[in-house]
């Protein structure tokens, strides 16, 4: 076998949600992680396709390249990546990358358990506790996130409900799962599926949004919710998400539905958990403290065959 291209990667897990972290790629110049952020996509283009497309990846898979800090007070720099190219902050990516980085030893662990990871959206701290080696939790906190609208009436076929918006790092479209006839359970998934693809059809055109979530908070008293996110292609969102919970809390909280000062555990259909807790609340919105821990699943090394003819890789939906 030819090998054309050679990439090691680390695959981590998020509640779920599965990243693939490299630290190499293309050799290009940069001198801000903004000037790399501008040429990834194109610079990076075929191993993007290499790297998360099938057969080595799926059409849920996120990226992360890691590279040295540019700032002084940072101890890596990341940029985020998906299908289509980069892509702004992702909470969990920066839990995956923490943990791979310390448990593989390339990042030395500190006392204090306070780190900083530079971003295209800015210096973002992260504490890590670690124990026997292993990161036992992460913990980070999220930009404010604000309730833009609630209760717009919503009709489109047989669904006749209202939708709340929460901009958060997506802009989330909250249903109530109060009034279906079905359960967040994995049992219920092609029922969930339908209503999801429902629910998108109907906010298309007539509403914004980048994600829609189905809430079900019939324990929100115990301190729980339940959720399933869809992307607008009705993919579902591996993880309870921390936008999702972020977008939740914040309805919850401005409903006066749970106390502000209460930490809510979010489980997704997978039986993924993620917690977070009111860090505190400026006009722009409110702020959450949240917890999670990552996985190291594999450590692969991804070879390109020239004779492969599913060199770019495909990707079903």
């Amino acid at each position: 076998m030819k090998i054309q291209k050679s990439y090691t990667a680390t695959d981590v897990h998020v509640a779920g949600e599965a990243y693939r972290i490299i630290k190499d790629g293309p050799l290009i110049h940069y001198t801000s992680i903004r000037e790399l952020n501008e040429q990834f996509s194109l610079a990076y283009e075929e191993e993007i396709n290499f790297l998360l497309n099938e057969p080595r990846g799926f059409a849920g898979l996120m990226g992360c390249l890691v590279v040295p800090p540019f700032k002084s007070e940072a101890d890596a720099a990341v940029i985020f990546f998906d299908h289509n190219g980069t892509v702004p902050l992702q909470y969990g990516g920066i839990a995956a990358v923490i943990t791979a980085l310390l448990e593989c030893g390339q990042l030395k662990a500190k006392s204090s358990g306070e780190y900083i990871l530079e971003t295209i959206s800015g210096v973002i701290g992260v504490a890590a506790t670690m124990k026997d080696d292993e990161v036992k939790l992460v913990k980070l906190k999220n930009e404010p996130c604000q309730v833009v609208q609630t209760n717009v009436p919503v009709s489109y076929l047989d669904l006749k409900t209202e939708v709340s918006l929460v901009q958060a790092d997506h802009l989330y479209a909250i249903f109530d799962k109060a009034e279906l006839p079905f359960e967040i359970e994995m049992e219920d998934l092609p029922v969930i599926n339908q209503w999801g693809q429902k629910a998108i059809e109907a906010l298309e055109g007539k509403h914004a949004f980048s994600r829609v979530i189905l809430m079900d908070h019939s324990q929100k008293n115990e301190g729980k919710i339940k959720t399933v996110t869809f992307r607008p292609d009705c993919y579902i969102v591996r993880s309870p998400g921390f936008g999702t919970l972020a977008a939740c809390c914040s309805y919850l909280i401005e409903k006066g539905d749970i106390p502000p000062d209460s930490p809510i555990e979010n489980e997704s259909i997978f039986n993924g958990k993620l917690t977070a807790e009111l860090s505190a609340q400026f006009e722009a919105g409110y702020e959450f403290s949240f917890s999670a821990r990552g996985f190291i699943t594999g450590m692969q090394t991804y070879v390109l065959d020239p004779a492969d003819p599913l060199f770019a890789g495909f990707l079903l939906k």
